[in-house]
């Protein structure tokens, strides 16, 4: 009961973080809606998805832009636990009798409680582009929402965990972060890339969450380009969230705290 009064008080903390910041807000669901909006209405029908020509880049970019929003908000979120490490609230975590592992899960499940409902609040909107879901797929989206909010938080965690100062987090999110979702399918297919840029999108986990998102919004989304079945790439989504809880964890219970002495 201890662990799991820890792990709801930071929990609740990340929430009422985040809605008192209305520029992270704005932020984690105003940009990628913009891009949504800018790049989509500017290919718009000029854009041809090998095997679906009735799709334009509107209605391929949408899944990418929910993929984005995710990404989004998990990389601002995570962004408080080097806030809380500067104003000392993290020490104070740290010494007092809370489980490690509490820690890690209080704030990862809050940052992916928020990436989830910005992510899930775009997929209502799907009707716009022409996606029309059952409750049954909207049950089924709102269940891979939660897996990738899950994994996009685990990785922003370890990330923030493991880097001293919100410059630093920056550059590894623009480094790392923003390529793995560029080459994820989200922006273009697979069919019409280089043969490296192609390999380069296998070995990337979000490639595969991506597809999962395709595939449960409507199967004039899935495109011919070779990629693994639904099945697939769930496990895969789901082996690689489970990579990053594990990372988090060992980060948390053994290793040092960047920019604690």
């Amino acid at each position: 009961m201890a662990i799991l009064l820890s792990i709801g008080t930071l929990w609740k903390r990340e929430l009422i973080l985040f809605f008192r910041q209305k520029g992270r807000v704005i932020g984690a669901l105003g940009t990628p809606l913009i891009f949504w909006l800018v790049i989509g209405s500017g290919l718009g029908s000029s854009f041809h998805l090998p095997g679906a020509p009735d799709v334009d880049y509107l209605e391929y970019f949408f899944p990418g832009t929910v993929l984005l929003i995710i990404l989004f908000t998990a990389i601002f979120s995570s962004l408080s636990v080097i806030e809380d490490r500067k104003e000392g609230f993290l020490l104070s975590v740290l010494v007092a009798p809370v489980h490690r592992i509490a820690i890690a899960l209080g704030k990862i499940f809050g940052c992916a409680t928020l990436a989830f409902l910005q992510g899930f609040l775009l997929i209502l909107m799907a009707p716009i582009v022409g996606i029309h879901l059952s409750w049954v797929q909207l049950l089924m989206v709102a269940g891979l929402l939660l897996l990738i909010s899950l994994c996009m938080a685990g990785l922003g965690f370890a990330t923030a965990w493991a880097t001293e100062s919100v410059q630093g987090y920056h550059s590894i999110m623009n480094v790392l972060l923003l390529p793995m979702w560029l080459l994820s399918g989200a922006v273009f297919p697979m069919s019409g890339a280089f043969s490296w840029i192609r390999w380069t999108m296998l070995v990337n986990p979000l490639t595969y969450a991506f597809v999962t998102l395709q595939h449960s919004l409507g199967s004039q989304l899935v495109t011919a380009d070779g990629l693994p079945s639904f099945s697939i790439s769930l496990l895969i989504t789901f082996v690689f969230g489970t990579v990053v809880f594990a990372v988090s964890f060992y980060l948390v219970q053994k290793g040092k705290v960047k920019g604690l002495s």
